[in-house]
């Protein structure tokens, strides 16, 4: 989507509604050992305040102004504190060696792998998880450019530990996930 449409889409939720964070992040959170923090594309920061939750110093990069503001009143409402930055993740300066933590939930730019590896600490975790092309059976998203083909998300990684990987369709959604360690 356009950074409009972005900007339509969380003006039209009701403000109050903030969903769960990720059944990944929640079924591996001893994985979490706090550190720094990364939230791709962050959305509403359900992700963020749920690693600020278990002791992270956490950056959320998100371009819709909406969603920053419902992100830091989130926290505040929750007691946890995150630096939400209001900027496009492509023009966000990813810094080498920086996170212990990356997550990135359904947001998919391929150029941003290197910067994600970069950017990740010797050691450090990442959670990765979007849709697959099996997903265009099921509805929107369908545009190829933003879905994932068979195993590309583990290829992509191969010089990382593989914790975890698992491509699936469950509630007519068809994602991957992945969560992996930088070695």
């Amino acid at each position: 989507m356009k950074p409009k449409e972005w900007e339509e889409k969380y003006q039209s939720q009701t403000s109050g509604s903030i969903p769960d964070a990720a059944e990944l992040l929640q079924t591996h959170v001893h994985f979490i050992a706090g550190g720094r923090a990364l939230d791709i594309a962050m959305g509403t920061g359900q992700n963020a305040v749920f690693l600020a939750r278990h002791g992270c110093d956490v950056t959320g990069v998100e371009r819709s102004s909406t969603a920053v503001s419902r992100a830091q009143r989130h926290a505040k409402n929750c007691g946890v504190s995150i630096n939400a930055v209001e900027t496009d993740i492509m023009a966000y300066d990813l810094p080498q060696n920086c996170f212990d933590i990356i997550i990135n939930f359904y947001f998919l730019e391929r150029s941003l792998i290197p910067k994600i590896k970069n950017s990740l600490k010797k050691n450090g975790i990442l959670f990765f998880e979007t849709y697959t092309m099996e997903q265009q059976k099921f509805g929107r998203p369908n545009n190829p450019d933003y879905l994932l083909k068979p195993n590309e998300i583990l290829t992509s990684f191969l010089d990382f530990f593989i914790i975890l990987y698992h491509e699936r369709i469950e509630r007519s959604k068809a994602i991957a996930s992945l969560v992996a360690q930088k070695l």
